[in-house]
């Protein structure tokens, strides 16, 4: 006679050990419940002073500073307030950018606190331009090699 596994007929059936398992989560169950009171339970956002002569202070863009517009109603794409082509034929606006950023290599012109070449582009656009016609552009942008590229959407300016 054999042994009877109490199951099957085929033989016997495989049964997992919990007990490991439940010691494990009780471990982690107590590690978390030890952690949760030391995260910090809100955010602190540090809010710059405002200076006390507020009136008398004159703000100088940065001349290097690339500012890529687009108009909506016209579709036309200006560089620093200078036309280069449109939305749908950005590629006078790619030329022109390579060719400020090989000037800017030959001259040496640096990020500040950085080893790198400044070829930092910003966009502005309406919020009623097509998304679409955003991505164009920025894809322009990234063809000339800019980085890092910014995109700023508070342009209340509906041309």
């Amino acid at each position: 006679m054999g042994m009877s596994s109490g199951g099957s007929k085929d033989g016997a059936t495989p049964n997992i050990n919990v007990t490991p398992l439940i010691d494990v989560l009780l471990v982690l169950l107590i590690i978390f419940m030890v952690i949760t009171p030391l995260k910090p339970s809100r955010f602190e956002a540090k809010v710059p002073a405002e200076p006390k002569n507020q009136q008398n202070i004159e703000v100088k863009p940065n001349p290097l500073t690339l500012v890529v517009a687009i108009r909506r109603t016209s579709r036309e794409v200006l560089l620093n307030n200078e036309a280069f082509g449109t939305i749908d034929e950005p590629e006078r606006l790619t030329e022109r950018l390579k060719a400020i950023f090989a000037e800017r290599e030959q001259n040496n012109v640096r990020r500040e606190d950085s080893n790198e070449i400044e070829k930092t582009v910003f966009i502005k656009a309406p919020t009623l331009v097509r998304y679409g016609d955003v991505v164009k552009v920025i894809d322009a942008v990234k063809l000339a090699e800019a980085q890092p590229v910014g995109l700023q959407i508070d342009d209340l300016s509906a041309e």
